[in-house]
């Protein structure tokens, strides 16, 4: 068994890359080029022989194969977690590529407003581009197999299956296993699951993560005697009651489960007095098209001159502009401060009020103080309204200006007082100037 993981790490290559701990998966074969050198400080993490098994379970169902009898051949499953992996890198070679494309236009990165997009692992807490999202996670997901197999599982069918009624319905049947397993305990038929039966096909085995879920509750792959063959079940040993009383938590815990989704990094950097507020330079990232798209998107402008010359009624402005919305992704947005310092934030397009508000209140000293956020042309942002930033036309970038409630600032005038202070002094130590 050694020498067969060996043979498949000589196969593939794992490697850690970027800023803190970001570690991403390469098939050699799929992208012969380098993409980052590993430091020889970082650690090199190899998947545990638990976490490649779940890989190659996962792949089975991915590709819609017959799942792996027990005597399947190492050569076999060797095969199966390659072509996993191939099939990732060369995924993520064709993510990048619009990037390149994109970031070609740009001359000089060390103008940009912002150096790009950034995430953070919630599971690791390693810092990674948007194109590393996907990969990282799944890995991370199966790195925890050794520690926790139920908890993997449940992040493993909640994260990797993109349709939630389809989980939802694997995790409804998965659910009445264990409710009939515990009602009746003692009645083995309960505690076998024949894995060609057409509702376990159809609504368990295509749902990534179910297996191995079940195999985290205990129960073990056995042939047994059908007719004149013999099939593959997942049988489970008659359990204690202890035993019965954790198959119910285990239950809840798939029931509670939700996505593993990276979370974005807001970047909050305070910026001194510029005259250069209201101009942006945005990475390619910050935009949902192609490099053929932007450049045709040029060509466009001046239509668009023409367009907005023309009598139009309000439906159809607000059709180009909804058009015009679904443009981007990200919005990077600038908040003026009564000191004339600047505080920027990186937020999603659909992000609410809300959010944005939250930021600015956490930056803040006196962030318990009522305050307004005016965006351009004079509009009122009200924290209270759920309405999206692209909504309120601030996408893919815009400056807006802070206030303090006038009439809470008149009464603390009046007691005597002394102004607000404003952005924190961790902001303020690591201040920038706009070039």
């Amino acid at each position: 068994m050694k020498k067969f993981f060996d043979d498949i790490k000589k196969d593939i290559k794992f490697k850690t890359a970027g800023p803190g701990k970001k570690l991403t998966e390469e098939a050699s074969s799929a992208r012969p080029e380098p993409v980052h050198s590993r430091s020889p400080n970082k650690p090199h993490y190899v998947p545990t022989e638990g976490a490649q098994r779940a890989g190659a379970a996962a792949l089975a169902r991915i590709e819609q194969q017959p799942k792996p009898k027990v005597h399947t051949s190492h050569d076999a499953i060797r095969n199966q977690v390659k072509r996993e992996l191939e099939a990732e890198a060369a995924s993520l070679a064709e993510k990048e590529k619009p990037d390149t494309a994109e970031g070609s236009q740009v001359k000089n990165l060390s103008s940009l407003s912002v150096s790009g997009v950034y995430f953070t692992c919630p599971l690791t807490g390693a810092t990674l581009t948007k194109s590393e999202r996907e990969v990282h996670i799944k890995e991370a997901i199966f790195m925890r197999f050794e520690e926790d197999a139920v908890e993997a599982s449940v992040m493993m069918m909640h994260t990797f299956n993109k349709d939630r009624d389809k989980v939802k319905a694997a995790v409804d049947i998965i659910s009445k296993y264990v409710d009939n397993i515990c009602k009746n305990p003692s009645e083995e038929k309960y505690r076998k699951i024949k894995l060609s039966n057409k509702v376990f096909q159809e609504k368990v085995r295509c749902v990534e993560g179910t297996r191995e879920f079940l195999e985290a509750l205990g129960f073990i792959s056995t042939q047994l005697p059908v007719e004149e063959e013999e099939e593959e079940f997942l049988v489970l040993p008659e359990q204690s009651l202890d035993n019965l009383e954790l198959m119910k938590e285990r239950r809840d815990r798939l029931q509670r489960g939700e996505p593993v989704r990276a979370v974005l990094e807001r970047q909050p950097q305070a910026l001194r007095p510029s005259g250069n507020a209201q101009r942006f330079e945005l990475p390619p990232e910050f935009y949902n098209l192609s490099a053929e798209e932007l450049k045709k998107e040029q060509l466009q402008r001046s239509d668009i001159v023409e367009k907005n010359s023309m009598l139009r009624t309000k439906v159809m402005r607000e059709k180009d502009e909804q058009r015009e919305r679904r443009k981007y992704n990200y919005t990077l947005l600038r908040i003026r401060l009564p000191d004339g310092n600047l505080l920027q934030g990186t937020f999603y397009a659909w992000d609410r009020l809300i959010t944005l508000y939250s930021f600015v209140r956490e930056s803040l000293v006196d962030g318990w103080q009522p305050f307004e956020l005016i965006a351009p042309g004079g509009q009122k942002l009200q924290e209270t309204e759920d309405v999206a930033l692209a909504e309120c036309n601030l996408v893919p970038a815009a400056l807006l200006t802070f206030a303090w409630d006038a009439a809470v600032q008149a009464d603390i005038a009046a007691a005597g007082g002394k102004d607000p202070a404003l952005l924190k002094p961790e902001l303020l130590e690591k201040i920038q100037t706009l070039s």
